[in-house]
């Protein structure tokens, strides 16, 4: 019973470091818990069969939808399936269009990977976002009124969302907390879905960028389904049932990576 008692405390303890810091290598968690770094992969092995982590090669990041974290959390969640997927549909977006990107940290990445892009207008409802942004020569931002959420940046609020429904983007890109495996696209915060379902509104083509951790997953607020989205994006360790519905739900589907 000790035993037990004694590996939740250990595991409660990798959860806290991953919601601090969003991911974490198996050496540095071994060396900062005292044990060995075989424990720690037994540790991450059930904290991944319980769907709180996800693990990779020497670590593990912490799962999209066990709690709402941070921005800073948040960016480094899934990073390098999130850089993928940015340069992916940086590559679908091209030069000389109008496009809308909804706040978050995998449309930050889309919105790194626009550098070399020119003639674009970018609407962006997040003054992080904007601020990637507004040094690339070749874009040319506009953000809307309203609100800023102190904690990641992201422009709220009715008057935002009156903003965003008068533009007419060629393309809209945006991200979710979660999508449910009937396709439901959902977030956390009531405000921030409805800027999300005027954008996705707003646009002829809407791409969905979305990493693998968030499928199946929850959030309380839903904001649009699959079957509204043009392209779904998502990185190369995706479920095959989230390919299956994309082709069920007459969307288009990419695998960054």
């Amino acid at each position: 019973m000790k035993t037990r008692a004694k590996t939740r405390a250990r595991q409660d303890e990798i959860l806290k470091l991953l919601k601090q810091a969003g991911r974490a290598m198996v050496e540095d968690l071994a060396e900062r818990l005292d044990t060995t770094p075989q424990t720690i992969r037994k540790d991450l092995t059930a904290l991944a069969e319980d769907n709180q982590i996800i693990r990779f090669h020497g670590g593990a990041t912490l799962a999209a939808g066990t709690e709402y974290a941070g921005f800073d959390v948040r960016k480094e969640i899934m990073r390098d399936e999130k850089e993928a997927i940015g340069a992916t549909i940086a590559a679908q977006i091209p030069n000389h269009a109008t496009v809308i990107l909804n706040g978050g940290t995998t449309t930050m990445a889309v919105a790194r990977h626009l550098v070399h892009h020119v003639g674009l207008s970018v609407l962006v409802d997040s003054v992080n976002v904007a601020n990637v942004l507004r040094s690339f020569p070749g874009v040319q931002v506009v953000v809307p009124a309203g609100s800023v959420r102190g904690a990641d940046g992201a422009i709220l609020g009715s008057v935002a969302v009156d903003f965003i429904r008068r533009f007419r983007a060629d393309i809209a890109v945006v991200g979710a907390a979660a999508m449910g495996r009937d396709g439901d696209l959902v977030d956390y915060d009531l405000e921030e879905s409805a800027v999300s379902a005027a954008i996705m509104a707003s646009a002829r083509t809407v791409i969905l960028a979305l990493d693998s951790s968030k499928f199946g997953s929850f959030a309380p607020v839903s904001f649009g389904a699959l079957h509204e989205v043009t392209f779904l994006v998502t990185d190369a360790q995706f479920d095959p049932a989230m390919k299956a519905l994309a082709a069920d739900s007459g969307v288009g589907f990419l695998a960054a990576g």
